[in-house]
């Protein structure tokens, strides 16, 4: 594998904005837009009872990455049974799984401020995963067959569900420092036109963020949810999903927007924490890749703090 691999942007990856206009839209009237699953059984059983709870039908998305650490057979086989209830696209992990190559890595893309170490541990855990996947061409088949975004309304909003960001499957530019660069304001805008949409809703970067672009025809909204499976901010051990309603919620969100009337809402996901590190632990032990990379923020939150998530306008 070479000093690329997870750094790297493949160009199968990039869609453009522009297609994403061209996608139909699902109407539904609850979206829950669950993004870095990471393979955690417990974010997803509280999911499901979190959409139980709701007084009207939800529509959930996996949005990609809801593989990673389920790197053994049985983990493998009953994420992706479950993922398979519901709607879902590739993820850079999804869609590497089936390349036959192995010069994209983790597919990550991670950029040049990620210290080497990360990248070269995320390539083995991939390149772990990937021969585990390998065992089960039906569901390397249906991953196969997931789209790269997804396209809904919800009320009167227009929703792109993307992995990465506007262009890439493993795009950055939903970072919450891309998004804050001065530099980079005028291109996200001018994505939202392209697009036609009025929310976007990522993941991706591991991190989640909020923020708010004012454009021609009005404002439009970046939804990172960070990671459903991992805790998303320092002391915090929850995960995060975006909801998207014309209804009121039964969970109360962390921080979120209002946008034409419909809510746009950052919802914590209380799994159950001791077992999920018991879990994890079982199949990455101290000294293992996924142990010294994760294992930290799993117990802890990363060095991350809400404000600098919560919306605030660009």
């Amino acid at each position: 594998m070479d000093m690329m691999a997870g750094r790297s942007c493949p160009i199968a990856y990039r869609y453009g904005a522009a297609t994403l206009a061209k996608s139909p839209a699902t109407q539904v009237q609850t979206l829950y837009v669950v993004g870095g699953l990471y393979g955690n059984p417990f974010a997803l059983s509280r999911i499901e009872e979190m959409a139980d709870a709701e007084k009207e039908p939800v529509t959930i998305c996996f949005n990609g990455d809801f593989n990673w650490f389920n790197a053994d057979s049985e983990s493998f086989r009953s994420i992706n049974l479950a993922v398979m209830r519901y709607q879902a696209t590739q993820g850079n992990v999804e869609f590497e799984l089936g390349s036959a190559q192995d010069s994209a890595g983790c597919g990550c893309a991670y950029p040049p401020s990620v210290d080497q170490g990360v990248v070269e541990r995320s390539n083995r855990i991939h390149a772990k995963l990937k021969e585990v996947a390998a065992r089960h061409p039906d569901l390397l088949a249906w991953l196969a067959r997931l789209p790269l975004f997804a396209r809904y309304q919800v009320g009167t909003l227009k929703v792109g569900v993307v992995h990465g960001d506007a262009n890439s499957l493993a795009g950055w530019q939903f970072d919450a420092g891309e998004l804050d660069r001065p530099e980079n304001q005028s291109q996200i805008a001018a994505s939202f036109n392209e697009a036609e949409v009025d929310v976007f809703a990522s993941s991706h970067t591991c991190l989640p963020v909020f923020r708010q672009f004012q454009l021609d025809h009005g404002h439009g909204v970046v939804a990172n949810n960070g990671a459903a499976g991992l805790p998303n901010f320092r002391g915090q051990c929850v995960g995060l999903l975006t909801r998207i309603s014309v209804h009121d919620s039964p969970h109360v969100p962390l921080y979120g927007i209002e946008l034409n009337e419909i809510r746009i809402d950052a919802v914590p996901i209380e799994y159950d924490q001791a077992a999920w590190q018991q879990h994890f632990l079982s199949g990455w032990p101290v000294g293992s890749d996924a142990h010294t990379s994760y294992f930290g923020r799993i117990s802890n939150g990363p060095d991350y703090l809400q404000s600098q998530a919560q919306p605030h306008s660009r």
